[in-house]
């Protein structure tokens, strides 16, 4: 676990470095950051708690519904443009590319939380 909070808090950490060009970078350098800084309380074995979890499943898993249905949202994106390549290029010349890319930046955020918060929850278990 050790090593993939390291890669993760290494990966965050750069998602949120290139956000400085971003529409909106004073959103998504925290929320990038939010997550690292919870990988690197792992690497370093600081207490972490539940409710910091917790806090990152309700805020990012609201945000990620909300990119689902908004307009250029995922949805758009696979029923009107056929879920079209939007890791092609870098920049996002269609609205529904940089809707759809946050959503999975949102994803893999809660995806990362959810591994992290099982094994602590099973390690609090074992523990008891």
């Amino acid at each position: 676990m050790k090593f993939f909070n390291i890669f993760f808090c290494v990966v965050f950490i750069l998602f949120a470095v290139v956000q400085y060009n971003d529409p909106d970078p004073y959103l998504w350098i925290p929320i990038y950051l939010y997550p690292a800084l919870l990988c690197y309380l792992k690497v370093v074995q600081k207490p972490i708690s539940t409710m910091a979890y917790w806090a990152g499943f309700l805020v990012f898993g609201a945000y990620a519904i909300y990119k689902m249905f908004d307009t250029n949202g995922i949805i758009d994106w696979i029923k009107f443009h056929n879920a079209s390549n939007i890791a092609s290029t870098m920049k996002a010349e269609q609205p529904w590319v940089e809707e759809s890319r946050e959503f999975f930046g949102l994803v893999i955020i809660l995806i990362v939380l959810g591994i992290n918060y099982i094994k602590k929850t099973k390690h609090s278990s074992v523990s008891q």
